[in-house]
């Protein structure tokens, strides 16, 4: 048997190294593919200058950095800036808050994108759809400085449409205007509502590509079996998007310790009396480094180290145990 196997091993070589010499080896299928390389030559030397070159910045962490003297130039100080970055008690407001916010960003995300998705791939106008999705995509596209002021517009305690014109439709003309942004209670809701307006729509894209994928047969045949509309989700549609939701989850619970900066910081204004329920890691790093200045630079990239690191991690963790449970809907 081992014979045979060796046997079919070198006829099988020898046949692949005729092929070889025929097609003249693998620099005339480089040449015969040029124009693909040179098409992917343009995204390798991107992806190298800003994501490889820049973990060069990964020393900062460890040092106490002067611009006068340059990051090379710059003292050593070993895990003082990680220190900083964990002793405030701020730091662990912030960690709490940023995976607090993201566990539910990342869940309800999910639920709202998906169900979007379902929605708008349902409507028999094909140009309704069209319209719908367009305007749930577009305040993707919008600065967070923009729905900040929008924000502000609702919120505002002497003109804002809330307390001007809601609160007085509802508790009657001598109703007490509230401060919101100094009141910290209400905010991850409002958060909440603001990031899924924002996000939701473009989130969608992807389930929607993935709905338009799905064999139509399966349908027609679940409509001759007697499957209604919503039988047709719950068996057809729903199974089809669990290996894409899954990939999705595992590469946003890699990001479940880094908060989007502008939601943070210019939605809430950066009130002092929001922190509380609105200070994460990026927010509070940003104050700290606007308090501190540059000497604060190295404590910066401790806290964006710490922040990849453990998001690497979670993916890595977040993937072993998916392959564990369903092989074929792990990211890698």
């Amino acid at each position: 048997m081992a014979a045979n196997i060796t046997g079919l091993t070198t006829v099988y070589r020898k046949e692949k190294n005729k092929e070889r010499k025929k097609t003249g080896g693998d620099l005339n299928s480089v040449r015969a593919n040029l124009l693909l390389y040179v098409m992917f030559l343009p995204g390798m030397i991107l992806t190298f200058l800003f994501s490889y070159l820049p973990m060069f910045g990964i020393i900062i962490a460890f040092k106490k950095v002067n611009l006068r003297d340059g990051i090379l130039s710059s003292p050593w100080i070993g895990f003082k800036n990680f220190e900083m970055v964990l002793k405030n008690s701020n730091a662990w407001i912030s960690i709490r808050n940023t995976v607090a916010y993201n566990a539910v960003f990342i869940i309800t995300g999910l639920i709202f994108s998906v169900a979007l998705a379902i929605a708008l791939s349902i409507l028999k106008n094909k140009l309704s759809s069209k319209v719908y999705q367009t305007i749930y995509i577009m305040p993707h596209f919008l600065s967070m400085v923009i729905v900040a002021y929008l924000v502000f517009a609702f919120l505002n305690m002497e003109s804002g449409f809330i307390n001007k014109s809601v609160l007085p439709i509802i508790f009657g003309e001598g109703a007490q205007k509230i401060n919101w942004y100094a009141e910290s209670g209400m905010w991850p809701y409002i958060l909440f509502i603001v990031r899924t307006w924002k996000t939701v729509g473009y989130g969608s894209i992807v389930y929607l590509a993935a709905i338009a994928g799905i064999d139509m047969g399966m349908y027609e045949a679940a409509k001759i079996d007697g499957a209604n509309l919503w039988q047709q989700i719950l068996n057809i549609t729903l199974p089809s998007l669990k290996t894409i939701m899954t990939i999705m989850t595992i590469m946003n619970v890699g990001h479940i310790f880094s908060a989007d900066f502008g939601l943070f910081y210019n939605v809430p204004m950066n009130s002092g009396a929001l922190y509380p329920t609105t200070l994460v890691i990026n927010t509070y790093v940003y104050n700290v480094m606007t308090a501190a200045g540059t000497a604060s630079t190295g404590m910066a990239s401790a806290a964006a180290m710490l922040q990849s690191v453990l998001g690497f991690v979670l993916v890595i963790v977040t993937n072993a145990i998916v392959r564990k449970v369903d092989e074929s809907s792990a990211l890698f």
